[in-house]
């Protein structure tokens, strides 16, 4: 359970706010990744505070560069940056807990929080809300051009998704309706196939000849 920087309180987990001391605290990076400020004001704009967020530098084997609000703590990155992080952060994960995904769906899910659009703090146009993983609980605020924006408290989420084994059930289902495509593209093809070879092959050519010696046989008859 995430505490408060400020006076060691649990926190909630659906939120950043301590309810003892009203400190907002950083509950996705704090103890969890090291990083250092590498500019502390961007062009990039919060789309929750519409301040200019901070870049900051994630002490990983890759180098990652994110933006970060320093008020609300929520974080924006590039496209393709958060896979990395989650991949370093939870590896080694071969079980799904599909309960425990529930749970933890469940217990973070911000029933409060009203629904709206944000905009990209690069491009400021409306980003898109999309269910990250299929079933991580997590919607996240895509901009299909410059990368996702993740409130306070949803890395964390999908951490702990991930290490319940979520991700391996959006791969295992990703996998699942490809081989259902594939199956349904050898399949018609080949029937499609085998029907044309029986209605013009050589059961059609022995009808057509069977068709001619009746026929001559008549016309001897007559003639």
């Amino acid at each position: 359970m995430a505490r408060c920087t400020s006076c060691s309180a649990p926190l909630p987990t659906n939120t950043n706010r301590c309810n003892y001391c009203d400190t907002r605290s950083d509950v996705d990076l704090h103890s969890k990744h090291p990083y250092t400020i590498a500019k502390p004001t961007s062009m990039r704009i919060c789309p929750n505070c519409e301040k200019a967020l901070q870049t900051i530098r994630l002490k990983m084997a890759e180098l990652i560069y994110i933006e970060r609000c320093h008020t609300c703590f929520g974080l924006f990155f590039d496209k393709g940056e958060l896979e990395p992080v989650l991949h370093s952060s939870v590896s080694n994960v071969f079980g799904i807990n599909v309960e425990h995904i529930d749970n933890i769906n469940k217990d973070r899910y911000r029933k409060q929080q009203k629904i709206r659009y944000m905009k990209c703090p690069e491009c400021r146009m409306l980003m898109n809300r999309v269910n990250f993983g299929r079933r991580s609980g997590v919607v996240i605020d895509q901009c299909i051009k410059h990368g996702i924006w993740l409130d306070s408290g949803e890395l964390t989420h999908l951490l702990e998704w991930k290490k319940a084994g979520g991700q391996l059930l959006q791969e295992q289902h990703a996998a699942n309706l490809e081989k259902q495509k594939q199956r349904q593209q050898d399949v018609l093809p080949g029937a499609a196939t085998d029907y044309s070879v029986k209605t013009s092959g050589g059961f059609g050519n022995t009808v057509e000849e069977s068709l001619l010696e009746t026929l001559a046989s008549v016309l001897g008859e007559l003639f």
